[in-house]
């Protein structure tokens, strides 16, 4: 091998440099494949893209080959010996998506980007939007390893950096460019074995034993490892290993693994055994990890409750033990240690050799050894708490593979059960609903559908599936729960009440207020007595029944409920996640805002949405959603110009985390159209409109009040489009829709009441305008008093009525109350009262609250 390498080791570093193992000091040969590699990513092409319309896109590459021929290890010299090339390398875990989006999310945090370390799916999209964008870097290198899912290529960013994938799938050959990977030359097995080894191997012996190794790297790394660990010769190895291949040639070994490989290890694992025991016994419980990186702090000793009949309890109680084992398995070659990272990791070609050797009782037996490890790391551990998110986030890798479902161990599974709620709680809701799907399968088939977890995992299911939009789904999912729950379970028990309190979401969804607020009444009654008056679950459920109160109109009760809400969550010790706590934020600065004080309710949504960007990040729902808020919030208090950015910022970045039929985006959507059209900017916001009228029907129900208010909205643009007549039809249809879900005395019919009035002028239904609007302007000033900027809206449209009916005193009288009113409350520069002093009319849009 050359060394023509060295010299940029010394040399510039990427500013970025993440999660890319330590590379092989023993590595050697594979020259020609690393310059083949080079050479393809820098010359190979795809076709341009447009956001860089001036730079070709280098096309990703694969590195094929079987298990044990070096793959990873290529992909990691590489990474060293070219890191002077690029200002940002990132190693990406991808044998499965969930890891994927978490290595992608910490690339995101180390790139500073504005997500926050809280919300897995939208760091990772913003992490890759930022790759293909190329800012802040454009020379950057990605490693997606032991790819074998093909469907990673929807996420495998293309810009102007470069891709390398490592994968045992050979169908990767017709989807990227592809370098095959085969076992070494000859003239590099003895190169690596003498360099191995040191002395006392000579060329000739080296030889030999790469013929019996079948030339592959990982068998050759292995028998090294062993010769120089032991110093046995290489006749005394070959013997052995001879001995060994005939033993394994009559256990009929699968065809995957090569007879070299199966060899080799056998051969290594029998010499530690006589030397050390234990380390053998810790070996073959790796191999019930996932192939990927075991953090260190995974092997501390077990607590009492996790330690009965544990095979190695004993090992782990002793430190200076544990750390002999652990070094004597990387000497052996059969373990890799990172030091930087703290991780000990197992080839995956390994741990299926030490599952294989192991009949069903001992397999089962160091697959609880894992069960219990992985447990036991999260014990006292909130999901909720963003703190503990790194401590979850690192065993994501290992609870497919290590069979965590079959579980039948009760801190099994509330482990389970507490990775399903992290994993959605981050904002990765479509691999929560996989992962729970898959416990829910298992423990259906152990446990039938009574069982506790089997209940739990349901709930958990119906808030994801909720999220992802699925309404009616979660509905009839959490209605027939409920009754199984409070059968089982009974009405006070712990699960049914977090239950019952989700289920008040399903009723608000469907828009069910009224039955969603003497749901939420009797949801925190049984809490309080259940969990006491300030228990964090307790104060969701006071926080949904202020909600309620809102979306019924009743303003002061629930800003006095989520005034006093917010005020226990932060206090010391509330146990609020920070998620929650924005949420009260934010419903407080929405329910100042209903109240007319626009002003005061920037102010507090400015508040709440700086605190969702620290400490939750621009792409987690709730700060998205507390923009929507705040731009609201600024449109009504005249600052036309900052709600427009704001609106259109939230809806872009809404649009990219879910999609337009969600209820998130559908709202985000709605808030731009009416800043469009407050910006004057019509033809826009009418064209946006036309496409999500029928989005909101179809994602709520025809008889929905969200469905009405976004049809007011539309019928607003109509009008001012040109299109009189069908802009009443289409108001008079919300309207009777509003008056029946809600009643006339509501916040949301009685804007469309003012919206139709306009209408019927338009048309020339002069009186009918007029008397619409007397009985307006009399229902708000009994709902909201005098001085409501709503209340003032009405009086300034109903003076053009009365006038138009030959009311004259009546309207001059009107409008000067008005204005004045209008200067007190508004200021005489807001446009709302520029609009009334010229004597236009003042329309009214919706803004779906988030429910």
């Amino acid at each position: 091998m050359t060394n023509s390498h060295s010299q940029h080791d010394s040399a510039h570093a990427p500013s970025v440099w993440g999660k890319v193992p330590q590379r092989n000091k023993n590595f050697t040969g594979r020259d020609d494949l690393i310059e083949k590699l080079r050479t393809g990513l820098q010359s190979k092409v795809t076709a341009v893209l447009p956001q860089a319309q001036d730079q070709s896109q280098p096309a990703p590459h694969a590195l094929q080959g079987l298990g044990g021929v070096g793959k990873s290890q290529l992909a990691i010299e590489y990474a060293h010996r070219f890191r002077h090339a690029y200002d940002l390398v990132w190693w990406v875990p991808a044998a499965q998506t969930m890891l994927v989006k978490s290595s992608l999310a910490g690339l995101a945090r180390e790139l500073h980007l504005k997500v926050g370390p809280h919300s897995v799916e939208d760091a990772a999209e913003a992490a890759l939007d930022a790759l293909r964008r190329g800012e802040p870097y454009r020379n950057w290198l990605l490693i997606f390893d032991n790819a074998e899912n093909l469907e990673i290529n929807d996420i495998v960013p293309r810009g102007p950096g470069h891709v390398l994938i490592t994968s045992r799938n050979h169908s990767w050959q017709g989807v990227v460019d592809t370098l095959p990977v085969d076992v070494f030359e000859r003239e590099e097995s003895v190169t690596f074995l003498v360099r191995r080894v040191g002395r006392a191997l000579g060329r000739e012996q080296a030889d030999r034993l790469a013929e019996a190794l079948g030339d592959l790297p990982l068998a050759l790394e292995q028998a090294g490892a062993l010769q120089a660990e032991s110093g046995m010769s290489a006749e005394e190895y070959l013997r052995l290993l001879k001995r060994q291949t005939t033993r394994l040639l009559g256990a009929n070994k699968p065809s995957d693994y090569p007879l070299s490989m199966t060899a080799a290890w056998a051969t290594s694992v029998s010499q530690l055994k006589a030397r050390l025991p234990d380390a053998v016994e810790l070996l073959r419980c790796f191999a019930f990890f996932g192939p990927e990186p075991i953090p260190r702090d995974l092997l501390d000793e077990l607590p009492e409750a996790y330690a009965a009949g544990s095979k190695i309890a004993g090992l782990l109680a002793d430190p200076i033990q544990l750390s002999q084992v652990i070094r004597e398995l990387g000497r052996y070659a059969l373990v890799r240690i990172d030091s930087e990272s703290r991780t000990v990791q197992v080839h995956r070609l390994v741990q299926a050799l030490l599952r294989d050797e192991l009949d069903g009782d001992e397999a089962d037996a160091f697959r609880r050894e894992v069960h219990l490890l992985l447990s036991a790391s999260v014990a006292g551990y909130e999901p909720d708490d963003t703190t503990a998110w790194p401590r979850y986030a690192n065993l994501l890798g290992h609870i497919t593979t290590a069979d965590v479902k079959g579980s039948r161990d009760p801190n099994v599974r509330k482990f389970a059960l507490s990775i399903i709620r992290y994993v959605y709680t981050s904002g990765d809701f479509a691999s929560a609903r996989e992962l729970v799907q898959e416990f829910l399968e298992a423990w259906r088939v152990d446990s039938g559908e009574d069982d506790r977890d089997v209940l739990t995992a349901q709930r958990h299911y119906a808030i994801i599936i909720r999220e992802l939009g699925a309404i009616d789904e979660s509905f009839e999912l959490n209605k027939a729960l409920m009754e199984r729950m409070r059968r089982v379970l009974g009405e006070g028990d712990e699960e049914t009440l977090l239950l019952t309190n989700s289920h008040g979401a399903d009723l608000r969804y469907r828009g069910d207020f009224a039955e969603a607020r003497e749901h939420d009444r009797e949801s925190l009654s049984r809490h309080e007595a259940v969990f006491g008056r300030a228990h964090r679950r307790t104060l969701r459920a006071m926080n949904n029944l202020a909600l309620d109160h809102l979306l019924l109109g009743d303003y002061q009760e629930a800003q006095a409920l989520q005034a006093r809400v917010l005020k226990l969550q932060r206090q010391a010790g509330s146990g609020a996640s920070r998620a929650n706590v924005l949420a009260s934020m934010n419903n407080l600065a929405r329910v100042v805002r209903l109240q007319g004080r626009y002003r005061e309710a920037c102010d507090l949504g400015q508040d709440a949405y700086d605190f969702g960007l620290q400490e939750l990040g621009q792409e987690h729902p709730w700060t998205m959603r507390s923009a929507k808020d705040l731009s609201i919030a600024k449109r009504r208090a005249g600052l036309i110009e900052e709600a427009l950015e704001l609106a259109d910022r939230t809806f872009e970045l809404q649009k990219r985390g879910t999609s337009i039929d969600h209820p998130d985006t559908l709202a985000a959507a709605l808030c731009l159209a009416n800043a469009q059209r407050a910006a004057d900017q019509v033809d826009d916001s009418l064209r946006l409109l036309r496409d999500i009228v029928s989005r909101f029907a179809s994602m709520y129900g025809d008889d929905h009040p969200f469905k009405y208010g976004c049809d007011s909205n539309f019928a607003l643009l109509l009008r001012v489009s040109g299109s009189k007549e069908q802009a009443r039809e289409i108001d008079e249809a919300a309207l009777a829709g509003f008056d029946r879900r809600l009643t006339r005395q509501h916040y949301f019919s009685l804007t469309c009441a003012i919206n139709l009035a306009s209408d019927l002028a338009e048309v020339g239904l002069h009186e009918e305008a007029r008397v619409l609007g007397q009985e307006t302007l009399r229902d708000l000033r009994a709902l909201f008093g005098d001085d409501h900027p709503v209340t003032l809206a009405a009086g300034a449209n109903l003076v053009g009525d009365l006038l138009a009916t030959g009311a004259a005193e009546e309207a001059a009288a009107l409008r000067e109350d008005v204005l004045d009113r209008y200067d007190r409350v508004l200021g005489p520069n807001h446009p709302d009262v520029l609009v009334s002093r010229q004597g236009n009319r003042l329309d009214f849009d919706f803004d779906p609250p988030v429910l």
